[in-house]
C-alpha cells in the first residue's frame, strides 16, 4: 500500500507541478526516480516531523500540493500543535501519507503503534481523514486527493494486504462504498478491516445472519446519508476498526445514530481498548488479542444477537 502511494506521488508530480514529496528521514531509495526527475520537488528531512510540517504549510502557502510521508505516530503525537495550527487552521492542502496505521508495528511496541491517530485528526476542523482497504484503492484515493481541498490524513497499512476493493464500485472522497445489501445486520468498516468483515459476514451466513457491510474508507467527513439509509434497516449495527473504540470510526458512528435518529439501532463496537497496549508480536497476534479476527468478529456479533433476543 505504501509503494502504491508513494509510487502516485512520483505520477502525479508528472501530471501537475504543483505536486512535491517531503519525506521524514526515511529509508535510502524512498522515491529516488522521482527525485532524480523532479530534484526541487523532492526532500527529505531528518528526525524533525514538526518542522516539516511547519514546510509544508509555507510551499503550500505558496501554491503547491505537498504529499508528505512518516510513520503515524510521528504526524499524529510530536506534530500535533503544527497540523492543527499550521495546516488545518489555513484550511491548506497538504497530505500527509500516515505509514504503519493502527497496529502495524506491533512489534516495536505502543509507542510506534497508531491506535489514537484517527481521533486525534478527526477533532481537528477542516481535517480529512482516509483509511482505504488495499493499494488498488489506494491508488484511486490519490487521484482523488490531487484536487481535494485543505488537508488529508492518508492511513496506510501493512503492506501486501489482500486486494478486496472493486473498481466498479466507484470510488469518491467521503462517499461510503455499500459492499454487501444489509440484512439482519449492518457491518461499518474502515480501512484493512474491510476484509475481517467480509470473512466474518461469510462465516454468519453460513449459519443464518445476513450481515450488510458499509466501507467506510472516509472516516472524516463521514458520508452520514448512507450510513443512515442502510442503519435504518436493520437491528444491529457493528463498527469494526484497527484503531482505539474511542474517538475513531465507531464514535463517529455513533454520534452520527445518536444525532439522526429518534429510535437508534443497537450498535456494537469492536476495536482496540481504551489502553496503551502491552503487547507484542504482529499485526495478527494484536487482532487475535483484542478480537478482530475474522471468526472473533462473527462470535461477538452472535453473542450480541443473543444478547438482544435473550
Amino acid at each position: 500500500m505504501r509503494k502504491a502511494a508513494l509510487d502516485k506521488v512520483h505520477e502525479l508530480a508528472r501530471r501537475d507541478p504543483r505536486v512535491l514529496f517531503i519525506g521524514s528521514d526515511l529509508g535510502a531509495g524512498t522515491l529516488d526516480k522521482m527525485r532524480a526527475e523532479f530534484p526541487d520537488r523532492w526532500f527529505m528531512e531528518g528526525i524533525a516531523e514538526a518542522n516539516m510540517i511547519g514546510m509544508a504549510a509555507g510551499l503550500a502557502m505558496e501554491g503547491f500540493v505537498p504529499y508528505l510521508n512518516t510513520i503515524a505516530p510521528f504526524f499524529t503525537r510530536r506534530a500535533n500543535e503544527q497540523i492543527a495550527v499550521d495546516l488545518c487552521l489555513h484550511n491548506l492542502p497538504v497530505r500527509m501519507i500516515s505509514s504503519g496505521g493502527g497496529v502495524v508495528y506491533a512489534p516495536l511496541g505502543s509507542t510506534h503503534l497508531a491506535f489514537e491517530d484517527m481521533a486525534a485528526m478527526r477533532v481537528l476542523p477542516n481535517m480529512t481523514v482516509v483509511a482505504v482497504s488495499d493499494a488498488e484503492e489506494m491508488r484511486r484515493l490519490m487521484d482523488a486527493s490531487l484536487d481535494w481541498p485543505g488537508p488529508m490524513y492518508i492511513r496506510l497499512a501493512k503492506g501486501g494486504d489482500p486486494v478486496v476493493s472493486d473498481p466498479a464500485r466507484g470510488f469518491a472522497i467521503g462517499k461510503a462504498i455499500p459492499v454487501r445489501e444489509p440484512g439482519d445486520v449492518l457491518m461499518v468498516t474502515t480501512g484493512v478491516m474491510l476484509k475481517r468483515a467480509m470473512d466474518a459476514a461469510d462465516e454468519l451466513a453460513a449459519n443464518g445472519i445476513r450481515c450488510g457491510i458499509l466501507h467506510m474508507h472516509t472516516v472524516k467527513p463521514l458520508d452520514s446519508a448512507a450510513l443512515l439509509e442502510w442503519a435504518g434497516s436493520v437491528g444491529l449495527v457493528v463498527t469494526i476498526e484497527e484503531h482505539s473504540r474511542t474517538g475513531g470510526l465507531g464514535s463517529a458512528v455513533a454520534e452520527t445514530l445518536v444525532d439522526n435518529l429518534d429510535r437508534a439501532p443497537r450498535l456494537l463496537r469492536l476495536g482496540l481498548p481504551d489502553a496503551f497496549p502491552k503487547e507484542y508480536g504482529s499485526q495478527e497476534t494484536m487482532f487475535d488479542t483484542f478480537g478482530l479476527l475474522a471468526p472473533q468478529v462473527a462470535a461477538s456479533v452472535r453473542q450480541r444477537l443473543r444478547i438482544a433476543a435473550g
